[in-house]
């Protein structure tokens, strides 16, 4: 398990929130004065699949989901305190059963 941050300082929001599928995916852009991107969000239950451009960190900060990568079978649950890492230029379904997923992107060089 790894230890996610309670919060970030130093840092610039975007108050216009990502909204994917109807709303039950939402998140909020966090810009780093080292020129790093994360975003903050939420999914609600369902099951969605998203592409990446750039390679990407999970990590669960409350809630849990089922993902399974791109060109994969397997599907890895997930809880709060972990992570999952997805390649540039790929992508993942994630599955939520219930209750909420909480989460922080980072977007990986």
């Amino acid at each position: 398990m790894s230890t996610l941050p309670t919060q970030f300082a130093g840092v610039t929001v975007h108050t216009k929130a990502n909204v994917y599928f109807d709303g039950n995916v939402v998140s909020h852009t966090v810009l780093f004065a080292d020129q790093s991107k994360k975003t903050l969000g939420l999914i609600r239950p369902g099951s969605y699949h998203f592409g990446t451009g750039a390679a990407e960190r999970m990590e669960i900060v409350a809630g849990g989901c089922a993902v399974t990568l791109d060109n994969s079978t397997e599907t890895t649950l997930y809880g709060a305190g972990t992570h999952f890492d997805v390649p540039a230029n790929s992508g993942f379904t994630i599955a939520v059963s219930s209750g909420l997923c909480e989460y922080i992107c980072s977007f990986l060089p």
